[in-house]
Parts: structure tokens; sequence; C-alpha cells
């Protein structure tokens, strides 16, 4: 699978999303062959759409192959090789920062100092793979989600390769713990006071002086729901609040409550309140 043809045509890509630690393109690839330099990120192919005869020669090893939806091939940092198709294929292209890495090791109790990947090919992995589509969904779509939940995506992707990197699987037993009083408070000020900006799971952290690998399992342990969700509902209600109460037009709202736009308040208000704004609104008239 040619997973980094420089002549592959750009479907779809984050790169204007601001996500932190992991870069996704939707890319068309051209058949025949190109030499892949190594790069300074880790870097997965997810092939999507019809199978092709593909081979690659990379770590010292070749592999001839009929590459299926949803085939994954793991390239870590710094490897080069050759790939070859037989036809025009699409793929999901994901850059992984070695960070990202260190941060999934620390999630699951591992000194992030060892955690190193090897080079897969046509790996198939149906938990890496549906975290894959998820990600290709995100950038598939109009209405960005908040970007708290592509930094979750990619950190779940992040934690599958550092379980996989290992023959054998270290569970962690959970422990129970939860966020302090003050940290709560804290979270919770932060969050109210710069609702109508964009939050990223490092901005939270480090408010309570945390890494985001800690601070994720606390404050979903805290608030009973993923620090993306809980922020989303603080928005929705916000925004509710507003609609109710002043005359502000519902796109001066959607951007005073943080989202990117009306439509984009209207998804989520529609998805959690089960209301849109304009039936809120024409309560408050």
């Amino acid at each position: 699978m040619d997973q980094f043809n420089s002549a592959a045509t750009t479907l779809l890509s984050s790169k204007d999303r601001g996500w932190k630690g992991l870069e996704a393109n939707l890319l068309l690839i051209q058949a025949g062959r190109t030499h892949v330099p190594g790069s300074q990120t880790h870097r997965l192919g997810i092939h999507f759409g019809r199978a092709v005869n593909a081979f690659c020669e990379c770590d010292g090893r070749r592999h001839r192959r009929r590459q299926a939806h949803g085939d994954i091939d793991i390239v870590p940092a710094g490897l080069d090789g050759w790939w070859e198709d037989d036809g025009d294929c699409t793929i999901l292209r994901l850059n992984i920062q070695h960070e990202l890495l260190r941060s999934a090791a620390e999630a699951l109790g591992r000194n992030p100092d060892t955690v190193s990947l090897a080079p897969k090919f046509q790996l198939r992995d149906p938990r890496l793979e549906s975290i894959a589509w998820a990600i290709k969904a995100e950038i598939e779509s109009s209405v960005a989600s908040d970007r708290t939940y592509a930094e979750a995506l990619g950190l779940a992707l992040a934690i599958r390769l550092v379980e996989g990197s290992e023959q054998t699987s270290v569970g962690t037993a959970a422990t129970g713990a939860t966020l302090t009083n003050r940290h709560q408070r804290r979270l919770v000020d932060f969050i109210e006071a710069h609702i109508d900006q964009s939050l990223s799971l490092a901005d939270l952290a480090a408010t309570v002086g945390l890494s985001v690998s800690h601070l994720k399992p606390l404050f979903r342990t805290t608030f009973g729901m993923p620090v993306h969700h809980y922020v989303l509902t603080r928005r929705v209600e916000r925004a509710r609040l507003l609609i109710l109460s002043t005359d502000m037009a519902l796109a001066e709202i959607a951007l005073a409550t943080g989202f990117a736009h009306q439509s984009h308040m209207t998804h989520w208000m529609r998805r959690i309140l089960g209301l849109t704004p304009g039936m809120l609104s024409r309560m408050h008239s």
C-alpha cells in the first residue's frame, strides 16, 4: 500500500482543525511505486474501499498481498521503504507524534521511556480500525466537534498502539480515584469563564497541574462523563439560557458559547436537549 506517495491527492485533512499530536489525511493514491523516507512521526495507513494488489519493502522485509478495506500498515518514525500498488486506491493516513505515545503509556501506567513501535503490515485490528474510522468521520464532517473530542480519539488511538506494542498486555486496575474538591472548582470555573473559546485537554490539565493522561480518567470518574462531553453540555446549557433570557441573534449566541457557528450549536443542542435553538426561541417569544 503506497501510503505516502508525494503525488497523492489529499481529499480531506485535519490540518486546519488545530489538533495536537495527531494529523489525519484521506488520500487518493495513484498506482505506481515510490520511495518513502523516514519521518519524525509514527504513521498508520488504513486502506479504504476497493482492494488492490500491493507490494512493500520496509525494515528489511518484503510483503506481497491483496490489500483490502481495513488493512493497516504501521510505520514507526525514522523508518523508510518502498510501496507499490497495481491500481489507484484510497487510504486514511494518520501521523502520530511520539509525545502522544508517551501520554498513552502514562495513561496505561507504563514507563513512557520504554515505549517503541514495531513495523506491522496488513494488520487487522477491529478496535484500532474503529477509532480510525471515527477520526475519518471527523475530517469528513463539515461541522467540527469540539477539539477535546478529536484529542480524545487521538489518545485512544495511541493507547491502542501502545497496547499492541508488547506481546503481553499489562492490565491496569481501576483505582476509583477522583479529583479533589479544589481541582473540581478550578476546572468548573475555568470552563465557565472560557466557554466561548476553544478548550483543549492540555489547557484544562494545566489549570490543575496534571498531565492530560491523568486528568482524563479522574475527570470522567468525578463528573460521570468524558471532558469533551462535559464541555459540550455546558456550552449547550449556556446557549439555552441566553436564548431564553436575551434577544441576541442565534448566530451571536453560538459564537458566545464556543460553537463554530449556528449549525454547530443546533446539532449539539438537538442531540443533548432534544430541542433546536429555533424551538427554544419560539418558547421565549
